[in-house]
């Protein structure tokens, strides 16, 4: 360091690689990006192998990208998520790159929204000897003409690089078929993870044959049940998940699934299979006891006798999803809370939920056998304050996702619950519970309520001699009519010196979703997010807040990766003006509807949000065209754009 009179001038010695490299290691992932950027040392401490585990890279098919690939081949592991892939010359370049830079090396290779040649991905695959996890959900262009590695030396290529493949994804794939299937498993002999959710799949009939399923060799058209039976009975030794979503199989086909001998499989996945019956749930608990993951959502013929059959002969299950089964209701609930090693439960639509037998099957077990991290309530209308509050009591210790939206009757009390209880609480959705206000957030009992049309409060519906009301009763005062009491400055302070539960008692936030809960202000808004860690925040549908709430959060919530705040008349130029040197970090902003918001604030996003990969201004009223052809040349990680209707377009036009 060198004195004021500019004499010699020493250099303070840099800290080691290993002291950094420790250092960056308390730090969340997108911390430690920032960090990177400091100096070169410790962007080479960032780089350390201990860092790089399971980091992807995503990105869009273009010329741009094949830099980027070269870079990457300095990496010792590398997962790829390439999008927008085609037949043309830039997409076979790219892929050819990929095989050339880094094809040893790459452990994920993903092609969402694509359509590549066969002739591409067959000079690519044989080049990918790493490779653990492969993505060909929806790539329907690969299995139309049926010619997919038909040729022997073709396999052997591809069969010496793939042998150590052991995620396969085949979802949404129209024209799979069993010669198709067999060719492309038969080079992958160590599956541990398959999925062909979405795949039309043949489980007892085959209507290009008018024949039953089986009663032909390989189907050139179609893939069969006794296809995929033949692939689990050579692969059970290593196959422990797999996913049939979305498929129209029946109890019958899951239980010829079920009883392959020497099947033991750890994850089921049936979303949306809707022949599912209570009877295939029970066949399927007896013959897989060792599930560890089991999801029946939207199996809308199921009843609570699965929930009693899985909660008797699961013993060991982790996470269960029941989201969209109807019929579901409160029996057998108890009995589920008390396995010792659930950890995620989704109830989520299940419209006959109340709480009540969940709290009794947590009050049942043992507080240090209660596991339970995630619990999603989605659109339970039956959940109330006193469950909230028993459950937030009973689960303290370890719940860290919870998920309330859509729960009409929730109100501040719980919010105030999830507050003192929930402080491990890492996602919060509190999304159109439209009793939440600000007393709730601020952790405040509210003093004084609307004055009830009596002095002894409101008892109901009174009978009265009115004839404009058919019946001649007057109708009880209703909740959501009720406006509650502003918050004032007094009020405030007082929130200031208290040690009251708010919001702001839960410091390790990463998400959280207020969104239409339509009571809320720049009261409790300015006072509350104040979430260094907050990644993902949704203020959308609050009619109320205006550009104070807005520079507040972003002043205070540094590392937002996500912000919406669609339908927020109060939001404006302004309020972008003075928040959007504090977002460097945004990559999905959604501001429609915001008709405050003109071209100034698109300038101001291109300014000092330059990794914007989302951006939604559509029916944005003062927003050119203009601007935002510039927004899209100036942004280069810009995927999704969503400007329908800007300018104050007239939208009878388009009906």
């Amino acid at each position: 360091m060198g004195d004021s009179d500019g004499e010699d001038t020493m250099e303070t010695p840099g800290l080691p690689v290993e002291v950094v490299v420790y250092i960056l290691s308390f730090l969340h992932a997108s911390d430690r990006k920032e960090a990177s950027l400091v100096c070169r040392s410790w962007y080479s401490a960032s780089q350390d192998p201990r860092f790089q585990k399971n980091i992807t890279f995503r990105f869009p098919a273009s010329a741009s990208s094949l830099e980027l690939i070269r870079g990457l081949g300095r990496k010792p592991r590398c997962n790829l998520i390439i999008s927008q892939l085609d037949g043309f010359s830039i997409s076979r370049s790219l892929l050819l790159e990929v095989g050339l830079c880094l094809g040893p090396k790459l452990e994920s290779l993903a092609l969402p929204g694509s359509s590549i040649t066969e002739a591409s991905l067959l000079a690519l695959l044989p080049r990918l000897t790493s490779l653990r996890r492969l993505d060909l959900r929806g790539l329907d262009s690969l299995f139309m003409s049926g010619a997919f590695l038909s040729r022997e030396e073709h396999r052997q290529q591809v069969r010496s690089a793939l042998c150590g493949l052991e995620e396969l994804d085949l979802s949404d794939l129209r024209y799979l078929s069993d010669l198709t299937f067999n060719r492309l498993t038969g080079c992958t002999p160590r599956l541990r993870r398959l999925s062909l959710a979405g795949c039309h799949i043949a489980f007892e009939f085959d209507p290009y044959r008018g024949c039953p399923v089986g009663a032909v060799e390989d189907s050139s058209a179609l893939l069969s049940l006794r296809n995929l039976r033949r692939l689990l009975m050579e692969q059970k030794s290593t196959l422990v998940a797999l996913d049939l979503s979305r498929t129209s199989i029946t109890p019958e086909s899951l239980r010829t699934v079920a009883q392959v001998q020497g099947l033991f499989l750890e994850e089921l996945i049936l979303h949306g299979c809707k022949e599912l019956t209570n009877y295939s749930v029970e066949v399927l608990v007896k013959h897989q006891p060792s599930l560890l993951k089991l999801d029946i959502s939207g199996c809308t013929e199921l009843t609570s006798r699965s929930v009693e059959a899985i909660a008797r002969g699961l013993k060991s299950l982790t996470h269960l999803s029941l989201s969209r089964d109807w019929r579901i209701t409160e029996k057998g609930l108890s009995d589920l809370l008390l396995l010792p090693s659930l950890r995620s439960l989704d109830l989520s639509e299940c419209l006959h939920i109340n709480g009540t037998e969940m709290v009794k099957g947590l009050k049942g077990s043992d507080a240090a056998r209660r596991q339970l991290e995630t619990l999603n309530l989605r659109s339970c209308t039956y959940i109330r304050d006193p469950a909230v509050f028993f459950l937030a009591q009973l689960l303290g210790d370890t719940l860290c996702e919870l998920d309330l939206t859509s729960c009409s009757n929730v109100t501040d009390l719980s919010v105030c619950a999830v507050a003192t209880y929930l402080q491990k609480l890492v996602v919060l959705r509190l999304g159109w519970c439209k009793e939440v206000t600000d007393w709730g957030l601020l952790g405040m009992v509210q003093r004084a309520k609307c004055e009830p049309d009596e002095e002894t409060g409101d008892k109901g519906p009174r009978f009265t001699r009115t004839f404009g009301n058919m019946g001649f009763f007057k109708p009880p005062c209703l909740p959501f009519e009720e406006r509650p009491k502003l918050v004032t400055p007094n009020d405030l302070e007082q929130f200031r010196v208290q040690a009251g539960a708010s919001l702001l008692a839960l410091s390790r936030l990463q998400e959280l979703d207020l969104s239409a809960c339509s009571k809320l202000t720049d009261s409790s808004i300015t006072q509350v997010m104040r979430f260094p860690d907050l990644h993902h925040l949704s203020l959308s549908m609050l009619p109320e807040i205006t550009d104070n709430s807005l520079v507040s959060t972003a002043r205070h919530c540094r590392s937002l990766t996500s912000l919406a705040l669609s339908h927020c008349p109060g939001i404006s130029d302004r309020g972008v003006a003075q928040a959007a040197p504090y977002l460097p970090r945004l990559q999905h902003l959604y501001l429609s509807c915001c008709n405050n918001i003109t071209d100034r604030s698109l300038l101001l996003l291109v300014q000092h949000c330059k990794r914007l990969r989302t951006l939604d201004i559509s029916r944005c009223n003062n927003i050119s065209t203009a601007a935002v052809d510039l927004l899209q040349t100036r942004l280069p990680f810009l995927e999704n754009l969503h400007y329908k209707f800007i300018g104050g377009a007239d939208l009878s036009l388009a009906l």
